[in-house]
């Protein structure tokens, strides 16, 4: 009978440094969120700068505000690129961090319209879909609400744009959109005479900044609504902090404590298994680097020592699936399918497990064989 293995306790002194703050700017239009963010952009005490305009059409005449010195990023509106650059800063910072430079400077103006973006993707596959279709055909002015499961896949893409932001060794501005509303009661009907505050974007938003500051039109003041660090004292709940002659260099390097002479620890990667940071790179390889990429990706799999040979298996299926679709991509006229709906998901699935039977069933790779594929050479 085989035993156990106890896993081995892992621990570590807390280093106490404070990590570089992901700042929500939210507030009303023309309250100035953007001058404040281009001012930082030239502080002497951090690095490169990157400007990230999703909507926006300030990024080339801001960089004439006082203290102004960032390059924009440029892409092409899509998702994929938008997260592919996100992806490539990520990378850079990481880079920076570990080379003891000053930290990168990452503006993001805005994150309400990136959450519009996926809203209007959302709304239009609802429109799309069978049910939608079915809708507008017997009533072309029908409201038609896209399924919880549509909204999951807007969401998920929100999160993996959160999740480069939280994990990015950076200074990150988020720029967004808030004004004051009617109160609405839990049916969606409004409350007389009860105004509230709402932040335009996804409902978590203001759990992934460290701070969360407003900024309203005609108020010189910034308004410091939440901050999670040990160097703000805060009023009441309910209450914000204001400050005058607000500058995110004053908040960052002053209030918060941060310093560029030390380096944040870096947070691994949260993954569900082991095969996920592969998929992505199987993904990444596939649209770089096309079939001869993968060709050399297969081995480099099937050489990794914390890979169990059912994860080697998921993730040699789903190289195979995407040297397929490149060797053989759709004709003219052919069904076009969306990759992210839950439909093609589960057959992506069950292809996926029926593939991985099959190998199991073998003692040899099934393209031992075949020398002009994944031969590992």
């Amino acid at each position: 009978m085989s035993q156990t293995t106890t896993p081995k306790l892992r621990t570590r002194k807390p280093t106490g440094i404070i990590p570089w703050p992901k700042i929500l700017l939210e507030g009303e239009e023309k309250a100035g969120k953007s001058y404040v963010a281009a001012a930082f952009t030239g502080c002497e005490k951090t690095g490169q700068a990157y400007w990230l305009e999703l909507g926006e059409d300030t990024a080339d005449e801001y960089v004439n505000v006082p203290g102004a010195n960032y390059v924009i990023i440029e892409h092409d509106g899509t998702y994929r690129e938008i997260l592919g650059q996100l992806e490539a800063v990520h990378a850079e910072a990481k880079r920076a961090a570990a080379a003891e430079e000053p930290p990168v400077v990452l503006v993001i103006d805005s994150v309400s319209l990136l959450w519009r973006m996926l809203v209007n993707w959302t709304q239009e596959r609802g429109r799309r879909s069978k049910s939608g279709q079915n809708a507008l055909r017997a009533d072309p002015d029908a409201e038609v609400k896209p399924g919880m499961l549509l909204w999951n896949d807007a969401g998920e893409r929100w999160n993996r744009v959160m999740y480069l932001v939280r994990t990015m060794p950076a200074i990150v501005l988020l720029l967004a959109r808030g004004k004051e509303v009617n109160a609405v009661d839990g049916n969606g009907d409004p409350i007389p005479k009860t105004k509230t505050w709402r932040v335009e974007g996804h409902k978590h938003l203001a759990f992934d900044a460290t701070v969360w500051v407003r900024m309203l039109r005609g108020d010189n003041r910034a308004h410091v609504i939440g901050a999670r660090s040990l160097h703000f004292q805060l009023p009441r709940e309910g209450k914000s902090l204001p400050m005058a002659n607000f500058s995110i260099e004053h908040l960052v390097f002053d209030r918060l404590g941060c310093t560029p002479h030390t380096q944040p620890r870096q947070a691994p990667e949260l993954a569900g298994d082991l095969t996920q940071p592969w998929l992505r790179k199987v993904e990444e390889t596939a649209e770089k680097g096309g079939v001869e990429g993968l060709k050399k990706l297969w081995p480099k799999v099937g050489a990794a020592k914390n890979l169990s040979r059912d994860e080697i298996n998921v993730i040699r299926s789903a190289i195979e699936r995407a040297a397929a679709e490149l060797q053989n991509p759709p004709k003219m006229g052919d069904p076009i399918v969306d990759p992210s709906s839950e439909a093609a998901k589960l057959r992506a699935a069950a292809a996926a497990r029926q593939e991985q039977e099959q190998e199991q069933a073998s003692e040899s790779d099934p393209f031992d064989d075949d020398p002009n594929w994944m031969s590992g050479t």
